[in-house]
């Protein structure tokens, strides 16, 4: 099976397997376990920040910053495609309090600044709930894995701080954007006040995120994870897979690019898919059906009792290279589909 579902589908390889069963270990909520306390200080050096810290997913670790950021009552300035706003369950206005002010996103993944501007109400008007923190995601799932330019992140960042508001990025696949942009992830950080990371996706561990910001407000996340019940013990047997996940992925993660655009281009010769080359910019590919005896639904189980999986995704289909899936394999999914489609 070939499975081209998400990154997150990602086994730990044998190394991450040795390391694991080797970790030293102590209680991480005291703060003694010392392979999750190198993981977090390493981390934080990647992106440039003063400190990290280590949390069981991204969604938690994007609800404990969001937290850490904003109090109840207060708006969080997101896309309207965003990932916390379609696929974190509500949680930081069910259990922080904060209200979503979605603002519409264009398609490489960009809130507009002016729309931003007007979303922020005035401090005077008691019937309007004030603006508490801005969130942008890097690089954009929804959005096809598109990339945010650091032109563009250096205008939000003198817009917020003009403003006085802080701005948090997702960037679970914030390393597939560096790769992108040819430079270091705190090239790119360096205009967030925090960001959250995955290391379950592209960089291949089996579980594990991390949130870095100043040390200041790494202490607010860690009581914010404390008590959404991310306090997780003796965990530097996950840690040390993280570790060799921050370590050594980050670099082959231009495979997984070069992957995804030899699979689209493969793609968008078939007559019956509409997909968008320009679109394809790390990692993730969404396409389209056009003239199709299919819905994406229908495709998607054809495929999968052909031995390819993908999934339906915006009226559309969505296929994410990784690490478990090599160039071979993504030739044959796209010769598979074209099979398939031919077959209707």
């Amino acid at each position: 099976m070939i499975d081209l579902r998400s990154d997150t589908v990602t086994k730990p390889s044998l190394a991450m397997r040795e390391a694991m069963h080797h970790a030293e270990v102590g209680d991480d909520v005291f703060g003694d376990d010392p392979t999750v306390n190198q993981l977090q200080r390493y981390a934080a050096e990647v992106v440039g920040k003063e400190a990290a810290i280590f949390v069981p997913s991204g969604t938690m670790g994007n609800l404990a910053a969001l937290l850490a950021h904003a109090g109840r009552g207060q708006e969080l300035l997101l896309g309207d495609e965003s990932h916390i706003y379609h696929y974190e369950a509500g949680g930081a206005s069910a259990l922080g309090g904060l209200v979503f002010h979605p603002i519409p996103t264009n398609a490489q993944g960009e809130l507009d600044l002016a729309a931003l501007n007007l979303a922020v109400r005035p401090a005077y008007d008691a019937h309007a709930a004030q603006a508490g923190v801005v969130c942008l995601e890097n690089s954009h799932n929804r959005c096809g894995g598109t990339v945010l330019s650091l032109e563009y992140l250096a205008n939000v960042r003198q817009w917020a701080s003009s403003q006085g508001l802080p701005v948090h990025m997702d960037g679970a696949r914030v390393f597939n954007a560096a790769v992108a942009l040819g430079v270091p992830a705190s090239t790119i950080t360096q205009h967030v006040d925090s960001v959250q990371f995955c290391l379950s996706k592209g960089l291949g561990a089996p579980i594990g995120s991390l949130v870095a910001g100043s040390a200041e407000f790494i202490k607010k996340v860690h009581r914010w994870r404390k008590m959404l019940g991310g306090g997780m013990r003796q965990v530097g047997v996950v840690a040390a897979a993280g570790l060799i996940a921050l370590n050594e992925g980050r670099e082959r993660l231009i495979d997984d690019h070069v992957n995804a655009k030899m699979l689209a281009e493969a793609l968008s010769q078939l007559p019956q898919i509409e997909l968008d080359l320009a679109s394809v910019q790390t990692n993730i590919i969404v396409f389209g059906l056009r003239d199709s005896s299919f819905t994406p639904e229908q495709l998607t189980e054809r495929l999968r009792q052909a031995g390819v999986l993908i999934v339906p995704f915006k009226g559309r289909l969505r296929a994410v290279t990784h690490v478990d899936v090599n160039r071979d394999q993504c030739a044959e999914a796209a010769s598979i589909i074209a099979d398939v489609l031919q077959s209707a």
